[in-house]
């Protein structure tokens, strides 16, 4: 067998993260809908469907509130956000920011460290269990 010229051996262009950059449209729609919605819909008021996991076992997510603590931002009641859902009110800005960074780069670098995700989710696995107990009870959303 021969070999083909050396012209046809070239490597393919490369690529930077293929339909990375592409994610910022859908974000930024979701986005608008969920602060339109936000809006609209008092959570305070509205029924919205429940945790799973506080309607089944009665005990609180890490996430529980945090849709009440989104309608306060929204409305400028930073300290009904804080009594909401804390952990939330605290780590959105940090995501927004993340978020933007990783826009500005395209796609090209991690949106988080790869070290940082087992403390991200050690903070939000104690979050979760403390604001069951007695002495984190200040942590839990009003009923």
């Amino acid at each position: 067998m021969t070999r083909p010229p050396a012209a046809s051996w070239s490597p393919r262009p490369a690529r930077a993260h293929p339909g990375r950059t592409g994610a910022v449209w859908p974000v930024l729609a979701a986005g608008a809908v969920a602060v339109g919605a936000l809006v609209l819909v008092n959570p305070n008021t509205t029924h919205l469907p429940l945790c799973p996991l506080h309607a089944t076992t009665g005990l609180w997510c890490p996430l529980c509130g945090s849709t009440r603590a989104a309608y306060a931002l929204l409305h400028g009641q930073f300290g009904t956000a804080l009594t909401d859902n804390a952990l939330f009110v605290i780590s959105l800005p940090v995501l927004l920011l993340l978020w933007v960074r990783r826009v500005v780069h395209r796609g090209t670098d991690r949106l988080l460290p790869r070290w940082s995700y087992w403390p991200a989710l050690l903070i939000w696995l104690a979050f979760g269990v403390l604001r069951n107990l007695p002495v984190g009870s200040w942590l839990a959303p009003p009923s």
